[in-house]
């Protein structure tokens, strides 16, 4: 299994243009976002379009994909009520690839019967997948996520949210923009909900479909107008990534040493899951992979340190504590090596988050000396420690606006100068001697700057601009 995710893991698809390069290749018609995805061919027969989401090649309904299953464009298909339980199976191929049909819905006129029968199609789709009262087969699997692909990963979709910011739209007061799309996108969705959803799909299996590329693309959907279609990723994502707790407990029954495609994937999928902005929807699942992984292998504790430090949170508050937390669980289970060797830039981030003038990350920075075994690891090296973190030690102690912040770093500070009195009195000469300069070269800024603007009311005496007449 873990093969075949990192298979797909390392890069994210190419652009749409790519997909349609692909077609042609294959002796496809390209698709673009809002068109028939199906042409239709001489006879009255089509044939299915590319997605942007190929499943694996080589499986037994990849047929199905290139053609294998074709049908008249208006013979009606029959209900799954109506077909014989050996049967069920490739009627719902046939469904979800007539449900593979992307359509112009910018002009409503179009269409009109095929847009019909692909709604009613996708409602019983819905129906099937709710009332199942068995494993999803791996068919199955491969052709709902083939179908969603093709409905959700449009190539062209509207201008991203952010782009408008940037162009100083007011976004509280502009209309969201409506995807005229919406009574069949809704009805992709709720299919892929009730799918990811159900107890009879065997998550181990899934993930060979809904893999890291196609996380990566629902991720993007996050880019669409309509809040509607921004809800339905939220809770759909929010039951995708409960998988990560059955990821736990495969990796937790690795054997060691551990094999060198388990480290990558833990470098190239699971950390860099820390980096979306929703990662708060499935961070205790993420948290709990990655710390099985330290505790399976210490000395990947310095690579699980520095992948975080790399998807650092500078804005996001909430973010931050929920980093600071998953910190302390790695810390945990680093030994003395590995955490000398990334304990030089952990506490420049460290020291950062204790300076926050948010107070709840500025406390559960400093909340990192309540546990027995990371104190004990800054105590053995604490000649290091100290000097990074000792100014802002000092300004929290001196200024900050929190009681609580303030207490905590009292308490810190005292571990210190029980622990060596001494060098914590060297820390605090340097650092009033680094203020001193530091006020110094400011007073030497001002007067330079006030010493410039004398110069210049003395060569305009009449305190007319430069260039500009008087008259």
């Amino acid at each position: 299994m873990i093969k075949q995710i990192l298979g797909r893991l390392p890069k994210k698809t190419g652009k749409a243009g790519d997909g349609r390069d692909a077609a042609t290749a294959n002796g496809n018609e390209p698709s673009n976002s809002y068109s028939v995805a199906r042409s239709v061919e001489p006879g009255g027969n089509k044939r299915a379009g590319n997605g942007e989401h190929l499943p694996p090649a080589g499986s037994a309904s990849s047929l199905a994909m290139n053609g294998a299953v074709v049908y008249h464009s208006n013979e009606p298909l029959p209900a799954f009520k109506d077909v014989p339980v050996s049967e069920k199976q490739n009627l719902f191929v046939r469904k979800a690839t007539l449900c593979c049909a992307v359509y112009d819905f910018a002009d409503p006129t179009k269409n009109l019967k095929e847009k019909e029968m692909k709604r009613q199609t996708l409602m019983e789709l819905v129906d099937y997948v709710t009332s199942a009262n068995g494993k999803f087969s791996e068919v199955i699997m491969l052709e709902i996520s083939k179908m969603v692909a093709i409905n959700l990963f449009r190539s062209s979709n509207p201008t991203p949210r952010e782009n408008k910011a940037i162009e100083g739209v007011d976004m509280e007061e502009e209309e969201p923009l409506m995807d005229p799309a919406w009574s069949h996108l809704q009805i992709v969705y709720e299919v892929f909900l009730r799918f990811v959803a159900s107890q009879e799909t065997d998550a181990k299996l899934a993930k060979r479909y809904i893999d890291h590329s196609f996380i990566l693309k629902l991720l993007d959907l996050f880019d669409s107008e309509d809040p509607r279609e921004r809800d339905y990723l939220k809770t759909i994502l929010h039951r995708i990534y409960e998988l990560l707790e059955i990821l736990g407990s495969i990796i937790n029954g690795f054997a060691l040493p551990l094999k060198e495609e388990h480290k990558l994937f833990l470098l190239r999928a699971l950390i860099p899951l820390h980096k979306p902005k929703c990662v708060a929807m499935y961070h205790q699942q993420l948290s709990y992979c990655i710390t099985q992984f330290v505790e399976k292998d210490c000395k990947l504790a310095d690579t699980v340190i520095r992948g975080l430090l790399k998807y650092w949170p500078i804005t996001n508050s909430s973010k931050e504590v929920m980093f600071l937390g998953e910190l302390e669980e790695v810390l945990e289970a680093t030994q003395l090596a590995e955490f000398q060797r990334c304990m030089v830039p952990l506490f420049h981030q460290i020291a950062s988050s204790m300076n926050s003038s948010h107070f709840q990350v500025a406390e559960r920075a400093l909340f990192l000396w309540n546990n027995d075994h990371i104190e004990n690891l800054i105590k053995q090296n604490y000649k290091v420690i100290l000097p990074i973190i000792f100014p802002a030690l000092e300004r929290n102690a001196r200024g900050h606006w929190n009681q609580a912040v303030r207490s905590l770093t009292l308490n810190v500070r005292k571990i210190f100068t029980d622990h060596d009195s001494a060098f914590f009195g060297e820390c605090m000469q340097k650092f009033d001697d680094d203020e001193l300069k530091q006020e110094e070269s400011s007073s030497k800024r001002e007067a330079l700057w006030k010493r410039l603007e004398e110069m210049g009311g003395e060569s305009n005496p009449s305190g007319i601009p430069n260039g500009k007449s008087s008259q």
